[in-house]
């Protein structure tokens, strides 16, 4: 029966050590996706970003005609690439996602004749974008992962607190150590 109390007391503190882990890394990530969508590196919004890739796409638009054709037609794979990889926070798995541009930019002599540099600005601010944006939905998706992961943690650790487990066991093992003589 000690046995039994000793294992669920470090039980108990595993669970608490766990639990505080858990809070420290949910608030750092909480503390990045305030900051990610309020202010980037450059200190620019994520509206900034989202507006100025739109208004590079008009601007392109404007100055190299209607490329949509040439674009949609040339397609054969994607670019940009979104890997996920698994990061162990103790214990639980927490998905994090990167964003790779993979082989040589096929849509470099887009825009030679007229809008070239117009082009060019659109890809920079678009690949800007989705850097952002990959980074955002890690961040959420680690946020919802961590939520979890502590709502249940501090279910245990109440039950193991609360719960009549741990205090039937004291009483069994006080009254068996009153008994031996």
């Amino acid at each position: 029966m000690k046995t039994r109390l000793k294992g669920a007391q470090k039980g108990h503190s595993l669970l608490k050590k766990k639990a505080d882990a858990l809070n420290m890394r949910f608030r750092d990530i909480l503390k990045k996706i305030v900051e990610v969508r309020l202010c980037s590196q450059n200190k620019v919004l994520m509206g900034e970003v989202m507006k100025e890739a739109a208004f590079s796409l008009a601007e392109a638009k404007f100055t190299a005609g209607d490329f949509s054709h040439t674009v949609i037609q040339n397609v054969s794979q994607a670019q940009y690439r979104v890997r996920m990889k698994k990061e162990n926070v103790v214990g639980v798995m927490l998905p994090v996602f990167d964003a790779t541009a993979e082989g040589p930019d096929a849509y470099d002599l887009t825009g030679l004749g007229k809008g070239g540099a117009n082009i060019a600005k659109l890809k920079k601010n678009y690949n800007k974008a989705i850097e952002l944006l990959v980074e955002l939905a890690t961040l959420q998706t680690c946020f919802i992962t961590l939520d979890e992961a502590i709502k249940v943690t501090n279910r245990r650790v109440n039950a193991i607190e609360h719960g009549s487990f741990t205090s039937s066991l004291s009483l069994v093992i006080r009254l068996s150590s009153k008994r031996v003589p």
